[in-house]
C-alpha cells in the first residue's frame, strides 16, 4: 500500500486544518448541549417556582382560615343560641296560654250545660265571661313571642267561645223574659246555635290548635 497520500495529508498544513475543523465542531457541540441543558434547568426553575408560589398560596389560605375560624364559630354558636331562646320564648307562651284557653272551654261548657237543663247559670255565665277577658289579655301579652299560625288559631278560638257565651245568654235571658216558657222553635235554634258553635266551630279549633302547638315546641331538633 501506498503510504505517501497518507503522509503528505499529516504533513504540513493540513493536519492543522483538520485539527481546526474537530476543534469548531467539538465546541459547536458544547455550545448545543449547554444550551438544551440551560434550557431544561429554566424549565425546572419555572415548575419549581409555581409549585413554590400555589404551596404559598395555599399555606396562605389555611392562614386566614385558621385566622376566621373562631368568628365563624362564635356567629354560629350566636345563631344556635339565638334560635334557642325564640323557643324558650315560644313554649314559654303557650305555657301560659293553653290554661286559660282550657279553662275557658270547661267553664263555658259548665254554663251551656247549666242553660239547658234550667239551673242556676248566674255564676257560671261571669266566670266564663272572665275567662274569656283573660284568654285575651293573655293573648295579647304574649303575642310577640306566638307564631302567626297559632296566633291566628287562638284569635279564632276565642272569638268563637265569645259567640258561645253571648248566644247561651240569650238563651238565657229568653228563659227569664217569657217566664220560663219560651217557644220550642225560639229554644231548639238557640240550643243548636250554642252546640254548632262550642262542639262543631270551637273543638276543631282547639284540635288544631293542639296539632299547630305541638309541632311548634315538641316535634323540632332542639333544644
Amino acid at each position: 500500500m501506498d503510504s505517501e497520500p497518507l503522509l503528505s495529508i499529516t504533513n504540513g498544513g493540513q493536519l492543522a486544518v483538520l485539527l481546526a475543523g474537530a476543534a469548531l465542531l467539538l465546541g459547536l457541540l458544547a455550545l448545543w448541549l449547554g444550551a438544551g441543558a440551560k434550557r431544561s434547568a429554566s424549565r425546572d426553575i419555572d415548575n419549581l417556582r409555581q409549585k413554590i408560589g400555589s404551596m404559598g398560596r395555599e399555606v396562605d389560605e389555611i392562614r386566614v382560615s385558621q385566622f376566621n375560624a373562631p368568628e365563624r364559630e362564635a356567629s354560629a354558636l350566636h345563631g344556635i343560641e339565638a334560635s334557642i331562646a325564640k323557643y324558650r320564648a315560644e313554649k314559654s307562651a303557650y305555657d301560659q296560654i293553653w290554661p286559660q284557653l282550657w279553662f275557658l272551654h270547661d267553664r263555658l261548657g259548665m254554663f251551656l250545660r247549666a242553660v239547658e237543663n234550667g239551673e242556676s247559670a248566674g255564676e257560671l255565665r261571669l266566670e266564663a265571661r272572665n275567662a274569656a277577658l283573660d284568654a285575651r289579655t293573655m293573648l295579647n301579652r304574649n303575642r310577640p313571642y306566638c307564631s302567626e299560625a297559632v296566633d291566628e288559631l287562638i284569635t279564632q278560638l276565642i272569638d268563637t267561645q265569645i259567640k258561645v257565651h253571648l248566644t247561651a245568654c240569650q238563651h238565657l235571658d229568653l228563659l227569664k223574659e217569657t217566664a220560663g216558657s219560651p217557644s220550642d222553635h225560639e229554644r231548639r235554634v238557640l240550643r243548636d246555635k250554642c252546640h254548632t258553635l262550642y262542639e262543631g266551630e270551637a273543638r276543631d279549633l282547639m284540635n288544631r290548635l293542639t296539632v299547630a302547638i305541638r309541632a311548634r315546641v315538641i316535634n323540632v331538633s332542639y333544644p
